[in-house]
């Protein structure tokens, strides 16, 4: 690990940039207030494990293959902006009782976890970032460079599954007096075209993005 002072850097610097909404969060908040605190939490650990995928891509260096490579970065790029898509549709096209808090059972979790996963994956823009970001703070003096990068993207992403559960229980919280709030099948239908218009308007961004943070 880097010594004390430039781990402390990072630590600054990672809460400032996990507390910028980026298109994770925004996938988060809108499954938080479309379908309740259980399903926002599970697409804060999907969003994370995603995460640790990409801080083990960049541990053993295969995001040098999308920093390097115009062809492998187009085909991540273009399938997340197709299931991105994909799941705005399903949202768009799905009966409104499909997407009701209550009918976010364990089996639904677990799809939702798993989508939450994929997202985050499919986001090359994520795996550059890691490149790029991580290594700034290794010390070749405090050990070898690959087990640094991933124990400081264990760490990034240990800080982006608090700050992003944050998000989650502040707009599952909102959805919540919404849906209280608002008269109810005029508020399902309406929550049901917002969140799928959510899901193509980052599909959109995905898709005329080059590279930063995701």
């Amino acid at each position: 690990m880097p010594d004390a002072a430039t781990f402390g850097v990072f630590i600054a610097a990672s809460l400032a940039l996990t507390v910028v909404p980026g298109p994770a969060v925004f996938y988060i908040i809108t499954r938080s207030m479309d379908q309740g605190r259980p399903a926002g939490l599970a697409s804060v650990l999907g969003v994370g494990v995603g995460g640790l995928v990409h801080a083990a891509f960049a541990a053993v260096g295969l995001s040098v293959i999308l920093a390097s490579s115009a062809t492998a970065f187009s085909v991540v790029k273009w399938l997340g902006v197709g299931y991105l898509v994909w799941l705005g549709l399903q949202r768009l096209f799905a009966r409104d009782d499909e997407y009701t808090p209550t009918a976010a059972g364990p089996a639904r979790l677990s799809r939702i976890f798993s989508q939450g996963v994929v997202v985050n994956v499919l986001n090359p823009n994520t795996a550059l970032f890691f490149f790029a970001f991580l290594p700034q703070f290794v010390d070749p003096s405090q050990g070898v460079a690959w087990a640094q990068i991933l124990a400081l993207g264990v760490t990034f992403v240990a800080l982006a599954l608090f700050t992003d559960g944050l998000y989650a229980l502040l707009a599952s919280t909102l959805g919540d007096w919404l849906r209280r709030k608002s008269a109810g099948v005029r508020f399902r239908r309406g929550r049901r075209y917002v969140s799928g218009g959510v899901y193509l308007a980052l599909g959109a961004a995905s898709a005329a993005s080059g590279s930063g943070k995701g």
